[in-house]
């Protein structure tokens, strides 16, 4: 099976969780934008967590299934249809051959995300099938989607198999290819609707200490707006200078999805999934784990105020998260042993 891209859309690629134990190398990690997102679509078909699924930001894309196939759709809401008809998100969803998913007016969010039973199936590198655009690596040839593209799809697992017989329509219509969705879906813990102007939650950066305490202030309490300078590698903020109070020169040191530098003018970067892997700009803060998605799903134009939390409570959050993931597969399962 394949699918067959009709219209790319502005920028969709191939995207998994990203290959990580290279840094020392200088090689990103990279990645989908919005993990949990990609991770639930993932579970919703029976996929491992770390299969490879579509990233695509903003509107217009619209691909051709070629063969029956089991979908998940997470993340932004562009108004998604298939064969015409809005389909709900975060479901699984049965398409039978022929069927037309296409991409329209923006709702809510950035980024959208595509799983399918099996996976998207090109080869990987160093042991990801994720797109590095900068370094011309990973996904389709390492570039964005073009029309015409076909990409090939895996085998299904077992549990992605029985999802899709209750789901696929067999026999299928006379008249045209058709759908059918799930009628349940996880909980809003998982699936947030992104907000237009968020709150991104932070911890203390490792040269927080070094800036004047009106800066500190003002990182915690004023709200910055994500400039046109911004991609999949970071964005550039808008709002109040921020300086330091010592002129000491720093080395290089590592950074990462989430560290907010500031360089010498004094307006902050925040960095995303596909950042260097080291810089020399001071680290003001550091974004939490749990809070990439709300990054992610952040555009230009909009706002984003900081809120300070300790490093316990971003360990306490990232973990109530994991055992939602947890407890959605288990779901699954159940609902799948009940069904037998």
């Amino acid at each position: 099976m394949s699918l067959h891209i009709l219209r790319p859309g502005l920028l969709t690629t191939v995207q998994d969780l990203g290959r990580p134990g290279y840094q020392q190398a200088g090689i990103v990690v990279g990645g989908a934008m919005d993990a949990t997102a990609l991770r639930v679509a993932n579970l919703l078909v029976g996929n491992a967590e770390t299969a490879a699924g579509l990233e695509t930001s903003g509107p217009g894309l619209r691909l051709l299934f070629e063969a029956d196939a089991l979908i998940a759709l997470t993340g932004a809401h562009f108004s998604p249809t298939l064969n015409g008809q809005l389909v709900g998100l975060s479901r699984p969803v049965g398409v039978g051959a022929g069927t037309e998913l296409a991409f329209g007016t923006p709702v809510a969010g950035s980024r959208a995300y595509l799983a399918v039973a099996g996976g998207v199936a090109v080869p990987p590198v160093l042991g990801s099938r994720a797109t590095y655009l900068r370094a011309g690596f990973g996904g389709l040839r390492g570039r964005a989607l073009l029309a015409g593209d076909g990409l090939p799809v895996g085998e299904p697992t077992a549990i992605g198999r029985r999802l899709g017989a209750s789901l696929i329509p067999y026999p299928p219509p006379a008249t045209q290819p058709a759908w059918t969705a799930a009628r349940w879906t996880p909980g809003p813990g998982l699936c947030p609707t992104p907000l237009p102007n968020p709150i991104v939650r932070a911890v203390a950066g490792p040269e927080y200490e070094q800036f004047s305490a009106a800066s500190q202030r003002a990182f915690w309490q004023e709200p910055f707006t994500i400039t046109t300078a911004a991609d999949r590698m970071g964005y550039r903020l808008r709002g109040p200078a921020l300086a330091r109070d010592t002129n000491v020169e720093l080395l290089s040191s590592a950074v990462a999805f989430g560290t907010v530098q500031v360089p010498a003018g004094g307006q902050p970067i925040v960095l995303l999934a596909d950042c260097q892997t080291t810089g020399g700009y001071p680290r003001i803060a550091q974004v939490i784990s749990v809070d990439f998605a709300v990054l992610a799903q952040a555009a230009p134009g909009q706002f984003l105020r900081f809120e300070r939390v300790s490093l316990a409570e971003a360990q306490t959050l990232y973990l109530a998260q994991e055992r939602r993931l947890r407890a959605l597969k288990r779901a699954i399962d159940l609902k799948l042993a009940l069904t037998a």
